[in-house]
């Protein structure tokens, strides 16, 4: 295989935008709360039955969650999943403009 035979592209950082999937911001930050509640889940063992007890948020909220099934998710419902589970939560926004070729997939 020669050089020649691949492209290499930078992304983003954003896969969502990357591919231009509508909203795609949001569908990031959804994404990466998901990640961090699976990873509780995970970290502490928890199925999908234990983390209702524990939260009192429905089993099939998590199988959701689990199942990468977000659109009903909002970010604020996603943050107090995490707070029942017992994380404190900081979160960052950095607001800075877009280059061209990303205003033209908005």
């Amino acid at each position: 295989m020669s050089k020649d035979d691949f492209e290499l592209v930078r992304g983003s950082g954003n896969v969502f935008r990357d591919f231009a999937v509508p909203n795609a911001d949001l569908e990031q930050a959804r994404a990466i709360l998901a990640a961090k509640i699976i990873g509780v889940l995970d970290d502490r063992k928890l199925s999908v039955r234990a983390a209702e007890k524990l939260t009192g948020i429905a089993a099939s909220e998590f199988s959701r969650i689990r199942g990468v099934k977000l659109g009903r998710f909002t970010l604020d419902r996603m943050i107090t999943i995490l707070g029942k589970l017992d994380k404190n939560m900081e979160v960052t926004i950095e607001v800075k403009p877009r280059d061209h070729a990303q205003l033209v997939h908005a």
